[in-house]
This record gives C-alpha cells, sequence and structure tokens, in this order.
C-alpha cells in the first residue's frame, strides 16, 4: 500500500517562509524574493496569494497571534485553580523563551518597523488587546480587587520578561516574572475571603 504525504499548500509554505524570515530577521530586512525561495514557490503565487508583502506580513502577525492564543488557552485550560490559571499564562512564556529560535516579542518587533497607522500595527495592538484582556479576565476570576489593575501591572510584568529573557538572555525570567505575579496577586486579593 503506498502512503501518499500531503504536501503543504502554496500558501501554507509561504507563511511558514515568512514565519521563520521576518521573526528571525525582520520584517523590512527580508525581501520578497527571499520569501519566495525559501517558500519553493513563484512570485506570482505570494501575488495571487496575498496581493503583497504587506498582506504577507499581516498574515505573518495575524498567524503568530493565533499560535500565542493556542498555546496559552490549551495550557491553562487543564488548570482549575483561578490562581495557577492566570500564573500558568507565565509557564507558558518559559516554553517559548526556552525555544531555540527565541528572538523576542514578534508583535513588538513588527510593531516597530510597522508605519505608525496601518493595518500591521493595528493587528499588533488587537493581539496586545487579547493579552490585557486574558489577565482581566484571570485576575476577576482569582478574585483581584482591581482587575483592570492587576492586568496592566501584569502586562507590564510579560512584557517585562519578554525582553529581558530576549536582551539578557535570560531564561529563567518567566520563572521570576511568575514569582512576582504570584505576590501581586497576593496583595491584590488579600481580605477578600474576610469581606465576603
Amino acid at each position: 500500500m503506498e502512503v501518499t504525504i500531503k504536501r503543504p499548500s502554496a500558501r501554507e509554505r509561504l507563511l511558514a517562509a515568512a514565519d521563520e524570515l521576518f521573526y528571525a530577521e525582520g520584517v523590512h530586512s527580508v525581501g520578497i524574493d527571499r520569501v519566495i525561495e525559501h517558500a519553493g514557490v513563484a512570485k506570482g503565487t505570494l501575488y495571487n496569494t496575498f496581493g503583497s508583502k504587506d498582506e504577507l506580513v499581516l498574515a505573518y502577525v495575524e498567524r503568530r497571534h493565533q499560535l500565542r492564543a493556542g498555546r496559552v488557552e490549551k495550557h491553562i485550560a487543564g488548570i482549575e485553580d483561578p490562581r495557577e490559571r492566570l500564573l500558568g499564562v507565565f509557564d507558558v512564556l518559559g516554553d517559548v523563551f526556552a525555544m531555540p529560535d527565541f528572538r523576542g516579542c514578534a508583535f513588538l518587533n513588527a510593531s516597530v518597523e510597522a508605519p505608525i497607522a496601518g493595518v500591521v500595527k493595528d493587528r499588533c495592538d488587537a493581539s496586545r488587546t487579547w493579552v490585557r484582556d486574558l489577565f482581566t479576565d484571570l485576575a476577576r476570576d482569582a478574585g483581584a480587587r482591581d482587575p483592570e489593575l492587576m492586568a496592566h501591572q501584569l502586562v507590564m510584568l510579560y512584557d517585562g520578561a519578554t525582553v529581558s529573557a530576549q536582551l539578557d538572555r535570560a531564561p529563567n525570567a518567566a520563572l521570576l516574572a511568575r514569582t512576582v505575579a504570584a505576590g501581586l496577586l497576593d496583595g491584590a486579593t488579600s481580605g477578600q475571603a474576610r469581606r465576603a
């Protein structure tokens, strides 16, 4: 019996090539010809599939968001304790930081290179809003007195850990951030049981 291995579509190959090259080297420093060559497709295929490099960059950022959201949601879905669910986000960061190709936050990197007003910047902003909303919901579930304030603090901690992991080559940044997040959460929920 002959087994047929399905080859990824041209779209999938272009996105995989863009993801690898844009993340490793930057959106502006990677020309469209390199993406096409890396994907093993014709130039016309890129333009028929995405229309432009900007649309490919947008698809790359959207794909990165879906991967991040999927990793986080899958990890915390199995955690029942609300406190541990919130802290579990930092465990996911630790897994990401341990990846050999880790080069910092793809959204920050792409956002810095994108025009101030544009669809790529808007998509990066939407991904950031997703992180803030996630932390707000998790902080609320964990009993924080002011979930929005707690979320802003946690986003700053999340960002700081990501920058530290990249610039300082600090693989333990996520663990340190988790410890600080636990202290923030303890302070934001202390006395809740007595007042209830």
